[in-house]
């Protein structure tokens, strides 16, 4: 069995969620009665955020690094960075990194690709949505991208920034979310939409449109018990 590290904090609510979907994906697939050893380092979502937003990546990097080797340092076997959004330099800090990294990204587009679909909606942050590091793996796996238009993008960050990063989920916002969903799927025939901010899980659930919904927290958590029951 190996020990996981996870980046978390960013933010709050979801880590909560990859330490519950870790613990019960483990349980389920292992049937001993034990549980995972594993390691949070919470940093500052505020700080790392300002990082992404004046595309400091150089400091991101040592951010997100130095997390990394605080958890290699705690005896983790490997690590994940709990959100989509600093991946955005997720190839430079894994190349870089003491141990080994499972990205929710490859993650999802793997899970994408194995589903079969082919044309799928990215929701996310404007950091997550705009800078293209989705779009590229998608595209690799043979799958197309639909990133929303600029307002809509914008609405969407509005969205998740700052309630639902807080956890906090608003009715009216989950109204608009759902609108624009449903938008693109009559509009673009896309036919999945990938939650590609780990918080946007709290808000769309599965029943709430008739596209299958990706919820990256989800299928990022099960890669990692597979990771750790090697």
């Amino acid at each position: 069995m190996q020990k996981l590290g996870l980046i978390g904090g960013v933010g709050p609510a979801s880590t909560v969620d990859y330490y519950n979907y870790v613990i019960s994906g483990f349980r389920e697939a292992d049937k001993s009665g034990n549980y995972p050893e594993f390691v949070i380092e919470n940093i500052n979502m505020t700080e790392m955020l300002g990082y992404v937003e004046s595309k400091d990546y150089p400091k991101l990097l040592i951010m997100l690094l130095d997390a990394v080797i605080s958890l290699q340092n705690a005896g983790c076997d490997f690590a994940a960075i709990c959100s989509n959004t600093p991946h955005v330099i997720f190839d430079d800090l894994a190349s870089r990194a003491p141990i080994p990294l499972i990205s929710i990204v490859e993650a999802t587009c793997e899970y994408a690709a194995y589903s079969g679909y082919k044309r799928v909606l990215l929701l996310g942050t404007k950091f997550t949505m705009q800078s293209g590091f989705y779009a590229d793996k998608l595209t690799a796996a043979g799958i197309e991208a639909i990133v929303p238009t600029a307002s809509d993008i914008e609405k969407i960050h509005r969205i998740i920034f700052p309630k639902l990063e807080d956890g906090v989920v608003d009715n009216d916002d989950k109204r608009e979310l759902l609108h624009i969903i449903d938008d693109y799927r009559a509009n673009f025939n896309v036919d999945a939409v990938i939650l590609g901010c780990t918080e946007l899980p709290l808000m769309v659930k599965p029943e709430d449109t008739t596209l299958p919904v990706l919820d990256t927290t989800k299928i990022h958590a099960n890669a990692l018990v597979k990771e750790i029951l090697k």
